[in-house]
């Protein structure tokens, strides 16, 4: 029999529940198991007292793709080495370098990575006009063929701002919808400066999809001028679209957030849109941006679930964001610690903040693959 690692005296999420429970976690081999089938006579034990122990981290929107494109960052320094288990790299690859992708950055390294594989067929390879030329855009049959072969696309990527399309306003959306709808995938949209307007991108999108940087700071966002949602936006969010943080250099607002909070109970995910770029400043990792929002007035286990059971549901995901027995042993452990600091948002403002969520250990199939120095 494998050994048995018991994971003892933490808070453990329950994602049904959406609450922490003081008990211990068992992991044998690769997989998470019940008590009754550790062995307990003999286990290697980590105490994780003062701790709270999560399904692995997941960050659906990051760029890694740091060989072919100006801003891929290491997928472990922004994955497991800030205990983030599974990342989610947003449209980096398209069709025509995916090989390259699988090859240098998702096959070494240890945090798992996915792909929302760009509808452009060059990615974020050759520019970030990607969807400026409508006959760069992949086919339904050569997404179809794509697919049989590889396991790690759990979407669709289309960048929905005026640099990006161009002239060519809402079509590769359209495009997207039909692409999403043959494959069964969901499309992550990006929202930003207009053309498109987001009145024309919502109606696009059907449950199951997500707008990233849903809560930038920019004229002609979810919330009117009043805070409160556009009839668009909350039709959306009644039919199953998922929003978003995407924080980024420049799509997240303390204001905008404020505002989503203080008038609606939605539940969103938590993302960082994460690159070489903004990875000292403002974003961070996906902790830091959790402890801004955590600041705002979010609770511990609204944060969780938005890093957890949200993007596994959006995503389809079986083995991740989960503690259930049988499933792979991916587990985040981290402290919430009394530190005083300066946050800034995307447009610049400071917030102080007294609590930080810090990474403790981090776990991928069974294995401590990262450990901050109390361990």
């Amino acid at each position: 029999m494998s050994e048995t690692t018991i994971l003892k005296n933490g808070w453990v999420f329950d994602i049904d529940t959406e609450t922490f429970v003081k008990k211990d976690v068992y992991i044998v081999g690769g997989n998470l198991v019940s008590m009754v089938e550790a062995d307990v006579a003999n286990p290697v034990e980590i105490d994780v007292e003062g701790s709270y122990v999560a399904p692995g981290f997941i960050d659906m929107h990051v760029h890694v793709f740091e060989t072919k494109t100006t801003l891929g960052i290491n997928a472990d320094r922004v994955g497991i080495e800030q205990g983030v288990t599974t990342i989610v790299d947003a449209g980096s690859s398209g069709l025509e370098d995916f090989q390259d992708f699988k090859q240098m950055i998702i096959q070494p390294s240890q945090t798992e990575v996915l792909s929302f594989l760009n509808i452009s067929k060059q990615g974020l390879c050759k520019g970030l006009s990607e969807l400026a030329d409508m006959n760069d855009l992949m086919s339904v049959q050569e997404l179809t063929e794509i697919l049989a072969k590889e396991k790690n696309i759990v979407g669709l990527k289309a960048r929905m701002s005026a640099s990006v399309v161009k002239d060519n306003g809402i079509k590769p959306l359209e495009h997207a919808r039909k692409l999403a709808d043959e494959s069964n995938l969901p499309i992550m949209v990006h929202i930003g400066n207009a053309p498109p307007e987001i009145t024309e991108v919502l109606p696009l999108l059907k449950k199951g999809d997500i707008v990233t940087h849903a809560f930038h700071g920019k004229k002609g966002g979810i919330l009117n001028n009043k805070g409160k949602l556009i009839q668009e936006a909350h039709e959306a969010i009644e039919r199953g679209v998922l929003f978003d943080v995407g924080h980024g250099t420049s799509s997240f607002s303390y204001q905008t957030m404020k505002a989503f909070k203080e008038n609606y109970h939605y539940p969103f995910s938590t993302s960082t849109d994460i690159y070489i770029g903004n990875y000292d400043k403002p974003v961070g990792s996906l902790m830091t941006t959790m402890s801004k929002l955590l600041a705002i007035g979010y609770c511990l286990e609204e944060l969780v679930a938005s890093v957890t059971s949200r993007p596994k549901q959006a995503l389809g995901l079986a083995e991740q964001g989960s503690l259930e027995p049988g499933t792979r042993a991916d587990v985040t452990v981290f402290k919430v610690v009394e530190q005083r600091q300066t946050l800034i948002d995307s447009q610049g403002e400071g917030m102080i903040v007294d609590r930080m969520i810090v990474p403790q250990l981090t776990i991928r199939d069974g294995k401590v693959v990262f450990e901050s120095n109390e361990y």
